[in-house]
């Protein structure tokens, strides 16, 4: 099985830019990047989850780039329902360090930081050579925008969307990177890289979202949302990851094999046979 029907086998893509993602990703080799900003100094388990696509296109012979943004961290991604907290430029450099540190000892890939190629860049230059881009109309349609408009949105968090687009078209130019890669609430900003890149350099580039892991409870994981299952043992200790885990709901254990680990199709179709044969056994958890 190929690596892009494999992930629609694990349930890994909600959604595609353009048909052509699955051929670069069945029958080529292809530069992508997958991007968290530094509001924590540690990944939780939905990071985790979308970070495995990394390693899962990587075995697959694609090339990862891991985005730490220390840029976009300090201006924030509009949440649904009300602003970020602003978190000082120093808290942002300790966390940029403490996922550095941690996405290169559980992956191996290489981790850039947005603000090196962003810090330089004067507001007038911002303006002229990214904001002329952007069509006000278009950014008011983004699904995140749209859900803050009836209780307002700040100016900041409007050109979010702007500096990631900006992420994508350096990462294109410096490093051929033709596809972004992330959680299915980052659509409206992907699809704004993929507008930037058309409209300043005329070439096509390309973006996959997979859907967001949640709970039991349906809601995904995350600090802001209280549920966040850390990757430091100083955060979340390995016996409540493992607690967590072994009492999963049966019906979601099956889901979970498939995105958390690299069993093979056969491996968890097998467990899933047997989870229904005799559910007691627990052997799927």
């Amino acid at each position: 099985m190929k690596i892009y029907d494999e992930l629609v086998w694990r349930g890994l893509i909600q959604d595609v830019s353009d048909s052509k993602v699955k051929d670069l990703l069945n029958d080529g080799q292809v530069t992508f990047y997958i991007g968290t900003d530094p509001t924590a100094d540690s990944m939780h388990i939905g990071h985790y989850s979308s970070f495995l696509i990394s390693k899962r296109l990587a075995k697959a012979g694609h090339h990862p780039i891991l985005l730490v943004g220390g840029a976009t961290g300090l201006i924030g991604d509009p949440k649904p329902t009300a602003e970020r907290p602003m978190i000082s430029k120093e808290e942002v450099e300790h966390n940029f360090k403490g996922l550095k540190a941690q996405a290169e000892r559980i992956f191996g890939f290489e981790v850039v930081n947005n603000y090196d190629w962003t810090k330089e860049i004067n507001v007038i230059d911002f303006l002229r050579d990214f904001g002329k881009y952007f069509n006000v109309n278009y950014m008011l349609a983004k699904d995140k925008v749209k859900s803050r408009l009836e209780t307002g949105i700040t100016y900041a968090e409007f050109s979010y969307m702007i500096l990631q687009a900006l992420d994508f078209m350096h990462l294109f130019e410096t490093r051929n990177c033709e596809l972004q890669v992330a959680g299915s609430d980052q659509w409206g900003n992907i699809t704004s890289g993929i507008e930037l890149v058309r409209k300043k350099l005329d070439k096509e580039v390309y973006g996959m979202v997979m859907p967001l892991v949640t709970d039991s409870n349906g809601v995904k994981f995350g600090k802001t949302e209280g549920n966040a299952l850390w990757l430091d043992k100083n955060k979340t200790t390995s016996y409540e990851l493992y607690q967590y885990l072994i009492n999963v709901d049966d019906e979601m254990v099956i889901d979970y094999l498939k995105i958390f680990t690299f069993l093979s199709r056969e491996e968890i179709e097998e467990l899933d046979k047997r989870n229904k044969e005799k559910p007691e056994l627990r052997e799927a958890h």
